[in-house]
């Protein structure tokens, strides 16, 4: 019985069961350690709903990622803020720094001083600014309710272009993996591409 009615489950209700969840956990892991590649997984998930005949998968691939990349971005910025707030700071604040490069930080500290918090969108689009940006608003003593206002089109924008490459992946090849390949080179491309080009400036 228990058989049967297993069977009669579709596919992809049981890859939406488990993928939802999952995407949600790494993309909230990959906001408050930041090795993860969560643009990545939002394109890879991104070329997996485009090949689903399930309604509203893309849809729900965007709210998902959005909202665990919004809950990492706070939990980690309030982190950051206990640790300006000790004597002895704390071991979130000290990842901060680390990686933030002086050089990037006097860059995210000029921008915020210029565009206030609409720089959180940028920083979220722009692969490795996140973390110089949110350290210059620690730095700053943003309030968190100001950090709020700026994080959530920030996150809102980074799952809708991240997605867009999924889409785009995904519409190129008829198989779903060949999507999530394209998917994956092309955000490493993109997440590779300024690093490459600060080293190639720095080199002339």
């Amino acid at each position: 019985m228990i058989l049967s009615a297993a069977a009669t489950v579709p596919p992809e209700t049981t890859q939406q069961a488990v993928g939802y969840p999952s995407l949600f956990l790494l993309v909230l892991i990959g906001a408050l350690v930041p090795v993860v590649p969560t643009g990545a997984l939002v394109s890879s998930a991104a070329v997996v709903a485009f090949h689903q005949t399930a309604p509203l998968s893309l849809l729900m691939v965007f709210v998902v990622a959005s909202v665990a990349a919004f809950l990492g971005d706070i939990a980690l910025y309030w982190l950051g803020k206990r640790g300006m707030g000790s004597k002895n700071g704390s071991r979130w604040l000290q990842a901060l720094r680390d990686r933030a490069p002086e050089d990037r930080l006097a860059q995210a500290q000029e921008r915020l001083e210029t565009h206030g918090v609409t720089v959180l969108v940028v920083s979220r689009l722009v692969p490795a600014g996140r973390i110089p940006v949110m350290l210059a608003c620690l730095m700053a003593r943003m309030p968190m309710r100001q950090f709020v206002r700026g994080d959530v089109p920030a996150c809102l924008a980074w799952a809708v272009t991240y997605q867009l490459i999924g889409i785009l992946g995904g519409s190129l090849f008829k198989e779903p993996w060949e999507g999530v390949v394209a998917a994956v080179a092309l955000t490493l491309v993109v997440s590779a591409a300024p690093g490459v080009w600060r080293r190639v400036r720095k080199a002339v």
